[in-house]
């Protein structure tokens, strides 16, 4: 479907012009999502910035999402499966602080000594290479519209249908490439899908990314 994230953020661009989308800054989840952002940041000639959330993952069950938390402190819990699995509230508070912090430093890392953008009354358009369960990016959409954007609209390559119906009642607007039923990872709709390192996705901040060929 894609052949790297470059020619996602490609392909993405097109769909975005297609509708007449129209946005005073795109912010990409880190660091995957930066390649494509990028290039979409580029196509609308706006800003490019970043916006990190972590999720919280089950006891004993890392990779299993029972919410998430952006670097500002938003949380988004998911309280059925919490419920399910009889998580406790102490677990809850302790694993939203110490991932809220990793998020931080994210941002530190990756936005150095410049300042964060000023996001009230702005259209701003999040970013990332797909969407899977939707948990951090349910927690970078409330992150940006706590900080003031009057619209939000998340554009990605591909996710689940569900997923989208899901990140409909988050997003004002959320647009897809392709949303595929079958769906087992982001990963699979790429050709190549290689780790993106900190050193080039914060490369891709300042302009001087190399596009992936």
């Amino acid at each position: 479907m894609f052949k790297n994230r470059t020619d996602a953020g490609r392909q993405l661009a097109a769909v975005l012009d297609d509708h007449d989308t129209e946005a005073d800054i795109v912010v990409a989840i880190p660091r995957g999502g930066l390649p494509v952002g990028r290039v979409v940041a580029d196509s609308l000639r706006v800003p490019l910035d970043i916006v990190a959330a972590r999720k919280l993952g089950a006891p004993h069950h890392p990779e299993l999402a029972v919410g998430a938390v952006g670097a500002d402190g938003t949380v988004w819990l998911n309280e059925r499966l919490i419920a399910e699995l009889g998580v406790g509230d102490a677990y809850i508070r302790d694993e939203t602080e110490a991932q809220r912090r990793v998020a931080v430093e994210k941002i530190e890392r990756y936005r150095g000594d410049r300042s964060p953008p000023d996001y009230e009354g702005k259209t701003v358009l999040i970013v990332d290479d797909g969407v899977a369960t939707g948990a951090t990016t349910i927690a970078c959409i409330r992150q940006i519209k706590n900080a003031g954007a009057a619209r939000v609209i998340l554009a990605v390559p591909v996710a689940p249908p569900d997923t989208v119906e899901q990140l409909l009642t988050e997003a004002d607007e959320v647009i897809c490439v392709e949303s595929p039923p079958h769906f087992g990872a982001v990963g699979q709709f790429y050709e190549s899908f290689e780790q993106v390192s900190d050193e080039r996705a914060k490369s891709y901040l300042t302009r001087n990314g190399e596009s992936e060929r």
